[in-house]
């Protein structure tokens, strides 16, 4: 039963990265913007986070600043491939290859400095229920926070009449414009604040659930947590399912590890990656179901009078 409590606790704490940049990803896509850079954001966030961190000894300051790269890339980002026009999948993709080297060369000096200890936290009296309370009750705030973002954004979308704008905007900017809407505006501000919670993914990751900084740490968490938009048809809960999906999946190559299980350690290795691939294949067999619940202008660069 303690094994399938640390299972569950470490598939919540894993999830948590993943569906965090997932919901960043979504409010761009909502919009109608692609951006494929979220693996570089939230390397350049993870180190601009853990180095806050150790200089300060703050996480509250870590998550800060890697909110602030994130956002501060996504606006660049967002500039080029909304004033400018440019490609949103090779902008996206530049974004991120820069990202990998820039993280690299600037987190060089951090490879070998450590956190202290970190920020224990558990909710009283439930974190005593046996199997479930220390899976579920002692999680970092952060796992909390993650699911409270998923319920805030599913009610912002379809309860208020700003998420009503924002996916108007991405599924017909010609129509919001001609509304009076200021679709480019609102298209920058979703890429920044969906790049701001993509450096919060990364802060994330290097100061509370590693906490170390390792050169392309990341390892992929940016391209799968732009999978599970695809895989949760845009749907913000969908998201959160999905993540700890893949996050169980990780932890359990770990697990089975831990157990002996006579198995290569490289397939064990690739299981998270596998089963995203796996899980969009499957979703892929029914486009029609796609397209219902893809916003229409995804990827389709917007000029006012054009």
């Amino acid at each position: 039963m303690n094994e399938i409590s640390l299972l569950i606790a470490a598939t919540l704490s894993a999830g948590t990265v993943l569906a965090i940049a997932g919901l960043g990803l979504l409010i761009n896509e909502r919009a109608g913007i692609v951006n494929l850079g979220a693996e570089g954001m939230m390397l350049v966030a993870a180190i601009a986070g853990f180095a806050v961190a150790v200089r300060t000894g703050s996480d509250s300051l870590a998550f800060m600043a890697g909110m602030g790269a994130g956002a501060v890339l996504a606006l660049v980002f967002g500039w080029l491939v909304i004033w400018l026009n440019t490609n949103q999948y090779a902008t996206g993709l530049a974004l991120s290859l820069f990202g990998v080297g820039f993280s690299a060369f600037v987190g060089a000096p951090f490879t070998q400095e450590k956190l202290g200890d970190r920020f224990k936290f558990e909710i009283p009296w439930l974190a005593d229920i046996p199997v479930l309370g220390p899976a579920l009750f002692k999680q970092h705030p952060m796992v909390y926070a993650a699911m409270l973002l998923a319920l805030g954004l599913a009610w912002f979308l379809y309860r208020t009449r700003a998420g009503l704008v924002l996916r108007a905007v991405g599924e017909s900017p010609e129509s919001a414009h001609a509304l009076g809407y200021p679709v480019r505006r609102i298209r920058l501000l979703a890429v920044v604040v969906g790049g701001a919670l993509c450096g919060l993914a990364g802060a994330y990751l290097s100061v509370i659930y590693t906490p170390l900084w390792v050169e392309g740490m990341v390892s992929g968490r940016g391209w799968i947590a732009l999978a599970l938009t695809t895989f949760a048809t845009w749907r913000p809960a969908r998201i959160l399912l999905g993540a700890y999906l893949f996050g169980g999946v990780t932890m359990l190559q770990f697990h089975l590890q831990s157990e002996g299980v006579d198995i290569p350690s490289q397939f064990l290795t690739m299981l998270p990656y596998l089963a995203t691939i796996v899980v969009l294949v499957l979703i892929s067999r029914n486009p029609t179901w796609i397209k219902m619940n893809m916003p229409a202008s995804l990827g389709k660069p917007f000029t006012p009078g054009g």
